[in-house]
């Protein structure tokens, strides 16, 4: 009996009683959430930011559900780089320098918030217009050659509608729906080049002669006839006339990854079927010379 008691003793030493269960700290929680959420706005503000196509104004380049990355720093810093545009307007740039012709580029119209992503054509100093669709740079036509039509399939974000590409839709060769666009590959002065978008007549195919003011640069889209830019009133919902280097937000490097707009957001399998193929890593620089 002695001995059992011994045992009964050690076995109570060790199986002592917990102790308090320890509370969460949902003060340092908070901290924790707090830096976490402002480490990512500021690599947003003046790294690197996500960007969603919504229209089709970059046509063919870029289409309704691409994903792509923004670069915030090629051009330093201005009132417009943080990821929320909430800085009144203040002049200059931070370690500023201006884009390069051909870059793709998001731009907030002056006096609005929303981001436009275009293509910088024009500089400062250039006397630029456009007649019958021709760009023209200080009196010279920017270089025009016609390659084969482009063929984009049709999906839900990019349906080829007769009220944006009338008469487009063809059957390809492997039966499914295509969209047939009229391409004009255009090249600039300095040598770079990217394909637009050439429907036929429009508006918007004669600007007058404009000499681009300093530290401004003139955007256009590179779906001409479909695109509210530098040559559209900002009361139209354009950019009005030459943006001021201020309003340049970032330039585009890369696309990410694109949906086609079939994917259910509550239906993660979804997804994956979504996809479309073959546009992950696609480079939004233009063409260099030689290439």
């Amino acid at each position: 009996m002695k001995g059992l008691q011994g045992v009964s003793e050690l076995e109570q030493v060790g199986t002592a009683p917990p102790g308090p269960k320890k509370q969460t700290d949902w003060v340092a929680e908070a901290k924790g959430i707090f830096w976490l959420i402002l480490a990512v706005l500021g690599f947003h503000s003046f790294v690197a930011k996500p960007f969603y196509i919504p229209s089709e104004s970059m046509m063919p380049g870029l289409l309704v559900g691409d994903r792509l990355v923004v670069t915030k720093y090629p051009y330093g810093w201005s009132f417009v780089s943080p990821t929320f545009h909430l800085l009144p307007y203040m002049e200059g740039r931070v370690f500023g320098r201006l884009p390069e012709r051909g870059d793709v580029v998001i731009a907030s119209p002056p006096g609005a918030r929303q981001d436009y992503i275009k293509r910088v054509i024009g500089l400062p100093g250039d006397r630029l217009e456009m007649r019958n669709g021709t760009v023209l740079i200080n009196g010279v036509p920017l270089k025009r050659t016609l390659p084969a039509p482009k063929l984009l399939p049709v999906d839900e974000n990019a349906p080829c509608s007769d009220m944006q590409f009338p008469g487009r839709l063809v059957t390809g060769p492997d039966a499914k729906p295509y969209c047939e666009l009229p391409i004009v590959r255009e090249t600039l002065p300095n040598g770079r080049s990217y394909d637009t978008i050439e429907l036929g007549a429009s508006r918007a195919d004669d600007y007058p002669p404009t000499t681009i003011p300093a530290n401004h640069v003139f955007l256009m889209g590179d779906n001409r006839d479909r695109s509210a830019d530098s040559r559209v009133d900002l009361i139209e919902g354009g950019l009005g006339g030459p943006v001021p280097w201020e309003n340049i937000g970032g330039r585009a490097e890369f696309i990410t990854f694109s949906l086609d707009g079939t994917a259910d957001w509550f239906n993660p399998l979804s997804w994956i079927g979504a996809l479309r193929s073959g546009r992950a890593g696609t480079s939004l620089h233009p063409r260099e010379a030689g290439e």
